[in-house]
């Protein structure tokens, strides 16, 4: 994390967490004085150098916080007196967003599974087995042949025959695994089994339901999360819901011949796994794609077009700030 701090009339200070930074280059692409470079982002990206996304000039930047106002993930921050501009009113504001219903969630974690930058968390309680699945089961150890048939074929492994003397055994049910499936009692080759499920007969209906549901919490870091929309893609309840920063469309060069698996830079950067290699050339789902650019900066053919037509950053009052920034919208 590295920042440039000027005192004056103003306490003014820009800092770039490298750790958020995704390497889209839209910070380079609009600072007024040029202060801002890339670096080698593929080698960075592939973990080869040790070194940030970005460098800045600080002998240039003039401090304006228009980097920090475009960055699309909040890797850089930029404070007048210690406050984020974020929390000004006379500031840029992006109408950008993820969230997820807590109410309407059933913690089955297919969003933490998906989640290409690890923001989303899901701690979850299941129901007890025991309030699942209900029934009895015993053995007549007297008919018992301790022919092992029901431990060979028990589906939880609840049955075991141990020998308890030179030529005496016993079949043992362990009730904590047993699912009442009745799969040994109808095994049993002496009928030396006798089981019930009790939760088939009393049917759904007739038992206390509420014990039955999962219960959890789950938590989505807006510090991680890039607004790619995997998480509302996957969703099967339809409780995550996603803004994204910008509108438009990717758009391969014609000319390009893609080099597929030998290259797959722009695979390597995007920080949405929204870039797949599908018969020898790049994909990408723009379902996932937040058009930030990465894969436009690292393609060494300059295939890539990322054509934006809207930026959805409002509250920019300043005519410059806007023509600073209709630069990241052009090619519609």
């Amino acid at each position: 994390m590295k920042s440039i701090t000027r005192e004056g009339d103003e306490n003014r200070s820009l800092t770039h967490n490298n750790e958020k930074c995704i390497g889209c280059g839209i910070c380079t692409s609009i600072c007024p004085t040029n202060s801002i470079k890339n670096g080698p982002i593929l080698p960075i990206a592939r973990g080869l150098v040790d070194m940030d996304y970005i460098n800045i000039n600080k002998n240039s930047c003039c401090l304006c916080g228009l980097c920090a106002s475009a960055c699309p993930v909040d890797a850089l921050e930029f404070k007048i007196d210690d406050k984020n501009i974020k929390e000004m009113d006379n500031y840029p504001k992006w109408d950008k967003d993820a969230e997820i219903d807590t109410e309407a969630c059933v913690h089955c974690k297919a969003c933490e599974t998906a989640c290409p930058q690890d923001a989303i968390k899901v701690a979850r309680t299941l129901p007890k087995r025991e309030d699942l699945v209900l029934g009895e089961i015993e053995v007549d150890q007297d008919k018992c042949i301790n022919c092992k048939i029901c431990e060979e074929l028990c589906p939880g492994d609840a049955i075991t025959v141990k020998q308890t003397g030179r030529e005496t055994y016993e079949t043992v049910v362990d009730e904590d695994k047993c699912v009442y499936c009745l799969v040994c009692k109808r095994a049993c080759p002496t009928d030396a089994i006798k089981a019930v499920c009790s939760s088939c007969a009393y049917q759904d209906t007739k038992l206390d339901v509420e014990k039955f549901k999962t219960s959890g919490n789950i938590v989505l870091n807006p510090d991680s999360c890039v607004n790619c929309g995997w998480c509302e893609e996957i969703c099967p309840v339809d409780a995550a819901k996603v803004t994204k920063p910008f509108e438009g469309e990717v758009v391969f060069e014609e000319e390009m011949v893609c080099k597929g698996d030998s290259c797959h830079a722009c695979l390597d950067v995007c920080p949405c796994n929204a870039v797949s290699i599908t018969e020898g050339h790049s994909e990408i789902d723009k379902r996932f794609c937040i058009l930030c650019g990465a894969c436009a900066n690292v393609c060494p053919q300059k295939g890539i077009q990322i054509k934006r037509t809207k930026i959805n950053l409002d509250n920019i009052r300043s005519k410059s700030w806007q023509n600073r920034l209709s630069s990241l919208t052009t090619g519609k």
